[in-house]
C-alpha cells in the first residue's frame, strides 16, 4: 500500500469514528419547544422522536378543540425542524460540508 493511501485510510476511520461519536451526540440531544404562551410543550430527541408532550390544562376549551389541535402540531413541528437543524449542524461541522449519502 503507498503511504499516501494508508493516510487517506486514517483520516476515513478517523471521520467515521468522529461521525459515529456525532451520531451519538445528537441522539442524545433534548429539544424543547413551547407555544401558545407555554400553553403546549414538546421535547424531542435530537434523532427525531418525540419524547413528551405537555399540555396546560387552560388550553383545553372543548368548544375550540381545532386551536389546540393546531397549537400542538405547531409545538411538534418547530420540535422537529429544530432538531433536524441542529443534526445537520452537528454533521456539517464533522464531515466539512461534504455530502455523503446516508447520513441527514
Amino acid at each position: 500500500m503507498r503511504p499516501d493511501m494508508g493516510n487517506l485510510m486514517k483520516q476515513a476511520q478517523r471521520m467515521q469514528a468522529e461521525l459515529a461519536r456525532a451520531q451519538q451526540e445528537i441522539a442524545a440531544e433534548r429539544i424543547e419547544v413551547s407555544v401558545g404562551g407555554g400553553t403546549v410543550k414538546a421535547v424531542m430527541t435530537g434523532d427525531l422522536v418525540l419524547e413528551s408532550l405537555s399540555i396546560d390544562p387552560a388550553a383545553v376549551d372543548p368548544d375550540d378543540v381545532g386551536m389546540l389541535e393546531d397549537l400542538v402540531t405547531a409545538a411538534v413541528n418547530e420540535a422537529l425542524r429544530q432538531a433536524q437543524e441542529r443534526a445537520a449542524a452537528r454533521m456539517q461541522a464533522v464531515t466539512g460540508g461534504m455530502k455523503i449519502p446516508g447520513l441527514l
